[in-house]
């Protein structure tokens, strides 16, 4: 099993006006003239924790990580308004450019790979390779999957808890009910919510469950942001029309060099996802990690994606 690189800090920071309403911070970390790679967090509305570097060699890459809008560092907190994907891929387009950058690597996991195959699919000239692990392309089914019948039969204990701020005449739809209270004017309502949604979420993404994650997620800054941009882009089916669309357009990137990591047992982002995407583009390496749930790091998912970023730096 490899490890973690060591801990750092990044050698840059800075702050992107993206909008009239949107700025997003970023940094820079690794070696300025290394290659390279721009890592796009999950959720959406998760941002980039620190531990995140220590996925990619510091002495080859050049790693850029952003907070995509409404979370992390980015301001306003929590903003829905100018909130889609075609939002955050043009976000990436205009930070590559701010960063004088031609090429990069795409990393993505989870929500980060949705962003990464439409990104990679609109500017492919501009992507020098994927690094991909558990795939979700915000179809109706995988929305369906984990928010209102399935993964509740594997985690009925957390899915309870998940339940409780809805009515039970209301959860035939529980997007629709949970979006009503993520978007009310009630703050106290909302954070309810927040946390319910966000802990659940938490709750289902290893193999073994983790407390510690699950208590990061109900933190109240970070589940206001993750539940009411998840909530807000499921709602509206990502902005994604059709809903097969980043498996329609897979010729565009066919030639991309690209690596999909996918945990046997990712009961947040189930495999079929990613077995979809690979029958679709069999040029990518695919590998299943047979011992892993979804969260990037379980022992066998860190191992495979640290691999796959140092083959690449090498490419």
């Amino acid at each position: 099993m490899r490890e973690l690189y060591p801990p750092r800090q990044p050698y840059n920071e800075g702050k992107l006006k993206v909008s009239d309403l949107h700025t997003i911070h970023f940094e820079e970390s690794g070696n300025p003239e290394g290659k390279p790679i721009v890592l796009l967090h999950g959720g959406p509305g998760g941002g980039c924790p620190p531990f995140y570097r220590q996925y990619f060699d510091p002495q080859k890459w050049r790693l850029v990580m952003f907070d995509q809008r409404g979370c992390g560092q980015s301001k306003p907190h929590a903003e829905l308004q100018e909130n889609t994907t075609w939002d955050l891929v043009n976000d990436i387009e205009k930070l590559r450019e701010y960063l004088n950058i031609q090429q990069w690597v795409v990393f993505g996991g989870s929500w980060g790979s949705t962003l990464s195959l439409a990104y990679s699919q609109t500017h492919p000239d501009r992507c020098q390779g994927l690094i991909l692990r558990g795939i979700f392309m915000l179809r109706k089914k995988e929305i369906r999957w984990f928010y209102q019948e399935g993964a509740s039969y594997i985690f009925p204990d957390a899915w309870e808890e998940y339940v409780k701020p809805i009515p039970i005449n209301e959860r035939d739809d529980l997007l629709t009910a949970y979006y009503q209270r993520l978007t009310s004017p009630d703050a106290q309502i909302r954070l309810e919510a927040a946390r319910a949604w966000s802990i659940w979420e938490g709750s289902t993404s290893k193999l073994f469950p983790d407390l510690d994650i699950q208590n990061s997620f109900g933190i109240d800054a970070f589940a206001e942001a993750f539940a009411r941009i998840e909530c807000h882009y499921f709602i509206n089916k990502g902005f994604i029309d059709p809903e097969d669309k980043l498996l329609l357009n897979i010729d565009r990137i066919r030639k991309i060099p690209a690596v999909i990591v996918q945990g046997r047992y990712d009961v947040v982002c189930p495999m079929i996802s990613a077995w979809e995407l690979h029958r679709a583009w069999p040029e990518a390496e695919f590998i299943v990690v047979p011992d892993s749930g979804h969260s990037m790091s379980e022992p066998g998912i860190r191992t495979c994606l640290i691999e796959a970023t140092d083959k690449f730096a090498d490419w």
